[in-house]
């Protein structure tokens, strides 16, 4: 009788307990209240800033990593579960490495094939020019430039695109996971020459976050390319495309 009973509850208990990955609920909300968030700061960063190009720079450049954490805290917040089925996990001084050269690797690739475009095309238009106003502005500027893009915009935009996106597409497979969440990850950005750049780094993030288990070697890889434009400003004086 009582094995029977044990038997009776174990179903019951796996019925309602969340899925072990986001699904498509997560990814359909969350991406939603990013939206929602990108035009309500785009609008706050251009009201009565426009005038002061460093400030306004600044707001814009905080914009898609508060827009990230916003969109992951809704999809976060819809069905109770650990953060773990984010990625979100510790994970190890070897990954740490990994996601440093992955990142190397990205910013490589990104830039050999964004000289190969502008070559063939002759389009070179960068929609994030006002990042190179907000790092040019001074030495305040410059360092909260450099913590935003890489800092605050690689953990908003890696926890949603990586944690819920990717990881919620993986249940097609690595391949479908990996390209599409990336794909998608890309064309937010825009058409315009800064969207090979994040296909790249989505690809290289998704892959590192998807073979780790943790969603902290992605981060550092986005870290990586990100902050290859302050120091680009503070080296040279010339920006590169951020993602």
């Amino acid at each position: 009788m009582s094995t029977s009973h044990a038997d009776h509850s174990k179903p019951t208990s796996n019925a309602t307990a969340p899925p072990a990955r986001p699904g498509w609920p997560e990814v359909i909300v969350g991406t939603l209240a990013a939206f929602v968030a990108l035009p309500v700061i785009r609008l706050f960063g251009l009201v009565g800033l426009d005038e002061d190009p460093v400030v306004h720079g600044l707001i814009l450049t905080a914009w898609s990593g508060v827009a990230g954490l916003i969109g992951f805290t809704v999809a976060a917040l819809i069905r109770i579960r650990s953060w773990g089925a984010f990625s979100v996990r510790r994970t190890s001084g070897r990954w740490v490495l990994v996601g440093v050269a992955a990142g190397v690797i990205a910013l490589v690739v990104k830039g050999l094939l964004n000289t190969g475009i502008i070559a063939v095309t002759g389009f070179s238009s960068d929609p994030q020019g006002t990042y190179y106003d907000a790092a040019g502005g001074g030495v305040l500027p410059l360092i909260l430039t450099f913590v935003f893009l890489s800092v605050l915009t690689p953990i908003g935009e890696e926890f949603f695109f990586r944690g819920v996106v990717t990881n919620a597409l993986l249940r097609y497979g690595p391949v479908i996971g990996v390209l599409s969440s990336s794909l998608f990850f890309a064309v937010v950005h825009g058409i315009n020459i800064a969207l090979p750049s994040a296909f790249v780094v989505g690809i290289i993030a998704a892959e590192v976050m998807r073979r780790s288990g943790s969603i902290w070697p992605a981060v550092i890889v986005h870290a990586v390319n990100n902050a290859a434009l302050p120091l680009l400003v503070l080296l040279t004086g010339t920006p590169g495309p951020a993602v």
